[in-house]
């Protein structure tokens, strides 16, 4: 049995879909389906059981005299912009914290989502080192940022000190995981959090002007902001490599290395959809401004050293293949 939370979510469906592609036959997903068509993301799926998020440590009780293979927690309140930090931290780092606790009581594997928000403005570079010390360092911009932060420093706490700390128990494997900026199909749920090649097509197809933001910092032209695009078969092609790797553990960078401009992106949506660019820079929500990424990328050298070898899509190559075979088509989901 594969359990994995937020498993009717963005990366966590495009996980079970794999997972299904791989031969799974006992996959089990927790989450929330709501009132709107988040269940579409799951539709295609051959399921043992939906679990509810409040009742996933009595289901993980009750079934641990079977063989539960590994958790994936993909589960989390992911906007950037949530206000109730309550809320986020029960979601976010009590739950994760629960999960730890019990995959290492139970002998189970824990593959965790962490993110590239724990690296705030991005001033202390996007080094995945995972002590104490250098994740000290590191000053989130939002409550989401801050809420993955607080449960990456909790397992390097353990790690390091669990020779002489009370908390001593660690999962047969664990491996958290810092996804950059992923796009991809089934993100149509997530609303205002969606990628930005998912808000453009919709306009361009339409023939309108794509509207990106200006710049509002000197180093950068409009359009010019840079991100870590990575498509969400490559996260999901490093947490299966991590299933059949389970000597692998530590705290990695999911990117593709490469910083690529939001002028780039938009451009490869164009010319995936065939149509000539029309761009429109409009100003950036004076809300946001503070709390703005002018620039990521991944340093992927510490998950190469261990042992992934397989490349990543461009950002072009990633485009096209979720605009031709996803978005524009009359079933857009995987």
């Amino acid at each position: 049995m594969i359990i994995v939370t937020g498993g009717a979510g963005f990366i966590g469906s495009n996980l079970v879909a794999a997972l299904e592609d791989r031969g799974e036959r006992n996959i089990v997903v927790c989450d929330v389906l709501g009132h709107d068509d988040k269940w579409r993301n799951i539709s295609k799926r051959e399921l043992r059981d939906i679990v509810k998020p409040e009742n996933l440590l009595a289901y993980l009780d009750d079934h641990k005299d079977e063989h539960i293979e590994a958790i994936f927690h993909m589960g989390a309140i992911s906007a950037t912009t949530e206000k109730d930090a309550d809320l986020i931290v029960d979601t976010n780092f009590i739950l994760s914290r629960a999960l730890w606790r019990w995959c290492a009581e139970n002998d189970v594997r824990l593959i965790y989502a962490s993110s590239a928000a724990t690296y705030g403005d991005g001033s202390k570079g996007f080094d995945d080192a995972a002590d104490p010390d250098s994740l000290s360092r590191l000053k989130p911009l939002n409550a989401y940022g801050w809420s993955k932060h607080a449960f990456d420093r909790r397992v390097s706490r353990i790690i390091h000190d669990k020779d002489g700390a009370k908390e001593t128990l660690v999962p047969p494997q664990w491996a958290g995981l810092k996804f950059f900026n992923v796009y991809g199909p089934n993100e149509h749920h997530k609303g205002d959090q969606m990628s930005v090649c998912c808000k453009l097509y919709p306009q361009i197809i339409a023939g309108a002007t794509a509207k990106l933001f200006k710049s509002h910092h000197p180093d950068y032209s409009d359009g010019g902001q840079l991100r870590d695009f990575v498509y969400v078969r490559d996260c999901v092609d490093v947490m299966l490599w991590l299933l059949d790797n389970k000597d692998v553990n530590g705290l990695f960078n999911v990117g593709t290395g490469k910083a690529r401009s939001f002028k780039d992106l938009a451009e490869a949506v164009f010319a995936a959809a065939g149509k000539t660019p029309k761009i429109n820079y409009i100003d950036m929500p004076q809300q946001l401004r503070g709390k703005y990424q002018y620039f990521t990328e991944a340093n992927m050298q510490k998950l190469v050293d261990a042992g992934y070898d397989k490349p990543f899509t461009s950002l072009e190559d990633g485009i096209r293949d979720y605009v031709q075979n996803y978005l524009s088509q009359e079933d857009p989901y995987r």
